[in-house]
């Protein structure tokens, strides 16, 4: 896979947030190797505004309240800025006690933060390019496409996310594209795990609607030793830019609440996760946990029965 790293594409003089490499049995040359040839990517990013994160944001949550849809007029007036409090006890077993995360609803202007796009993202950065195949362009992604029809399986997610355009009063960004990614319950990623390198599945593309906003149908993430759960993704200008693998908008990445983690990975099939998950809270958290992911973390609702929704403001 080394023989295969290029040159991340990097506006000049910034650096995102790097993620540790998860624990996949590759080796300290191949991490730190992955690590070096990461893309990074600029400015430094938050969220959009109060009023539009209550509209824009699907589902409700115990962190924050839940809305209707966004609209252009709501989202190009909206002024007003507040904070609301969730609660990220630390998982069971974890040597020491997680603080209260307060989630941060910005006035318009702060931006989403940049993140690194991690060692697996199949974006023709360092290996794998799954954005320039036939089949990458749907809202499902929790099968394969091309060659194979694998499904991975788990809770069933839906994720929602509202782009803003910061530079025109946080109006919905339709037309942009979101190319989304993240791994499968047991914390694997496909292109790149072992017996997963033909699979491409919990990948897609997706184009933003006249409100902005992008929705994928997945699975609910697994936990892996050194992070807490996420879900990637980049934003593009169209989608011809994302289908080319052109130049990316935003990358960053969703964290996933403390409380949707505890309940999921206490039901079947993700044991792997439960064991995991109190390895790592959002604090230390080596992406989330310089702010404790306060303009990443997702707005909630659901069960393991009956599915999860997951919702973020992007605010570019």
């Amino acid at each position: 896979m080394d023989d295969a790293m290029t040159t991340p594409r990097t506006p000049e003089g910034q650096q995102p947030r790097h993620e540790p490499h998860p624990s996949h049995d590759r080796g300290l040359e191949f991490d730190l190797s992955t690590l070096m040839s990461r893309r990074s990517l600029g400015m430094f990013l938050g969220a959009g505004t109060a009023a539009a994160l209550a509209a824009c944001t699907p589902g409700g949550s115990s962190s924050a309240p839940s809305g209707s849809p966004s609209t252009a007029s709501a989202a190009a007036t909206a002024t007003a800025s507040a904070t609301t409090t969730a609660t990220a006890t630390a998982p069971s077993g974890s040597a020491t006690s997680t603080p209260t995360v307060t989630r941060a609803i910005a006035e318009c202007g702060v931006e989403i933060p940049q993140e690194t796009a991690g060692p697996y993202p199949g974006d023709g950065s360092n290996g794998p390019n799954v954005l320039e195949a036939s089949g990458v362009v749907r809202q499902d992604i929790t099968s394969s496409f091309g060659t194979s029809t694998t499904t991975a399986d788990g809770v069933p997610l839906t994720v929602t996310l509202t782009l803003l355009d910061n530079s025109n009063g946080c109006v919905p960004l339709a037309g942009a594209a979101v190319y989304a990614w993240h791994c499968d319950k047991e914390g694997r990623y496909s292109l790149y795990d072992s017996g997963l390198e033909n699979e491409n599945f919990l990948r897609g593309v997706q184009e933003a609607d006249a409100n902005g906003q992008v929705t994928f149908k997945t699975i609910y993430p697994g936990a892996y030793n050194g992070r807490w759960p996420h879900i990637h993704f980049e934003v593009f200008e169209s989608m011809n830019n994302a289908t080319a693998a052109g130049q990316v908008l935003a990358v960053s990445q969703l964290a996933m609440t403390d409380a949707a983690c505890r309940e999921v990975y206490a039901s079947a099939g993700y044991e792997t996760s439960a064991r995991n998950f109190p390895n790592t809270t959002l604090q230390s958290d080596n992406v989330f946990g310089e702010d404790g992911g306060i303009y990443q973390l997702a707005t909630m609702s659901g069960s393991v029965s009956g599915g999860y929704t997951a919702g973020l403001n992007v605010t570019i």
